[in-house]
């Protein structure tokens, strides 16, 4: 009998770790990834209004003169006492197709200013496309994977 109930019951089991294994799928920019020169790792993140962000969660050098590193390059002032580690570095991107995100903006806190930008997946790497107007005025940097 207790054989029985097992056979009935671990169909259940393995639906429900299935159900939960598709529901934890990611997306495949989703992740650590370090920024071109590896000085920061940035934590890209499918938010819950379906669109993608990434955050500073590591720096090489988190802090100068012994104190946290601070956006002191914002061109917000009332922005440049935060921290650079949380830092929101990119903001609002829409998948558009199997390897495109669209319609976000990336923020660079070497010089404090927000460009438009379009991200695309590679095998081993982003594409980060920052740009003012139209993506043709631009710079291209890449963003590899990050353990």
């Amino acid at each position: 009998m207790r054989s029985k109930l097992v056979f009935l019951v671990l169909p259940f089991v393995f639906l429900m770790l299935g159900s939960e294994a598709l529901m934890a799928q990611t997306d495949r920019i989703e992740g650590l990834w370090y920024n071109a020169e590896k000085t920061a790792k940035i934590q890209v993140y499918k938010a819950k209004d379906d669109k993608f962000y990434g955050k500073i969660v590591w720096l090489q050098e988190p802090n100068r003169d012994g104190k946290p590193k601070l956006d002191i390059y914002n061109s917000d002032e009332s922005k440049r006492n935060q921290p650079e580690m949380g830092l929101l570095v990119l903001k609002g991107f829409k998948k558009d197709g199997d390897i495109l995100y669209d319609d976000g903006t990336v923020y660079d806190p070497k010089n404090g200013k927000t460009y438009s930008c379009k991200v695309t997946y590679k095998t081993d790497h982003l594409d980060i496309r920052g740009y003012v107007g139209i993506s043709l005025l631009g710079r291209t940097t890449t963003w590899t994977k990050a353990e």
